[in-house]
């Protein structure tokens, strides 16, 4: 059991500080309402390093569907583990968008903007457009996972391909570059956790002037990442059978 703890832990400390820097932007009554995209990218990568950190050594620290899938596309993990894990995953995701709300509660009494308020649950795209949006979310999960195979730096052989603490950092970069480089158009969930847990949450939680949960565009930022993840294991299976 403890590798899905873990992997709730890991996901629930991503989701934390991840969503919170977007509270701590967009919510009325905040201090930090000048951070803009630099502070968001910046914040994700670090929520991403904690995370990783936390759970690496037990649970290989996958936080995110994609990359579990991923790993098992490669042969590097397990398919009877990826149900768990992925539960595990949305699991953690939901606790921390719940301890978000906690701590900005006066903060979503006082916001009126529905949008605004759905943005530090959920991911929505700038411009709305279903097979694009896709496609960044596939390019944008491409990018992750198959840096998460050479910083995790496993071989298709014996070997399970798992991050260690030691890779937080680089994973944080990289997290860091997918929101400066590709985050614009859609927000860049690149994890079909991170937008499903939250978006769960903002379903259930009574939250004054909260709106709709925007669930016609919720297969985006599930179906993108997941396509994005088996793409990336499929091109490293090919790239090290050469």
């Amino acid at each position: 059991m403890n590798i899905y703890i873990f992997e709730i832990i890991g996901t629930a400390m991503l989701i934390l500080i991840g969503n919170g820097i977007v509270a701590n932007l967009v919510l009325k009554g905040t201090k930090g309402g000048d951070s803009g995209w630099v502070g968001i990218s910046l914040a994700w990568g670090i929520a991403v390093f904690i995370g990783v950190f936390i759970s690496a050594d037990i649970s290989g620290a996958h936080l995110n569907p994609a990359v579990s899938i991923g790993l098992a596309t490669a042969g590097k993990f397990s398919w009877n583990l990826v149900p768990g894990y992925i539960v595990a995953q949305i699991i953690g995701a939901m606790i921390g968008n719940l301890l978000v709300w906690l701590t900005y509660k006066k903060q979503y009494e006082a916001t009126e903007d529905e949008n605004a308020i759905l943005a530090t649950f959920s991911t929505a795209p700038a411009i709305r457009s279903p097979f694009w949006n896709l496609v960044t979310e596939i390019i944008g999960a491409f990018a992750l996972v198959f840096g998460v195979f050479y910083i995790a730096g496993g071989t298709v052989g014996d070997n399970a391909v798992s991050l260690g603490s030691l890779d937080a950092l680089p994973v944080a970069l990289l997290v860091m570059g997918i929101g400066f480089g590709l985050g614009g158009p859609t927000g860049y969930a690149i994890n079909p956790a991170r937008d499903l847990g939250p978006r769960l949450m903002h379903t259930l939680l009574p939250i004054k002037h909260k709106g709709k949960s925007d669930w016609s565009y919720a297969w985006v930022p599930v179906v993108g990442p997941i396509i994005g993840g088996i793409l990336a294991a499929l091109l490293y299976m090919l790239i090290e059978t050469i």
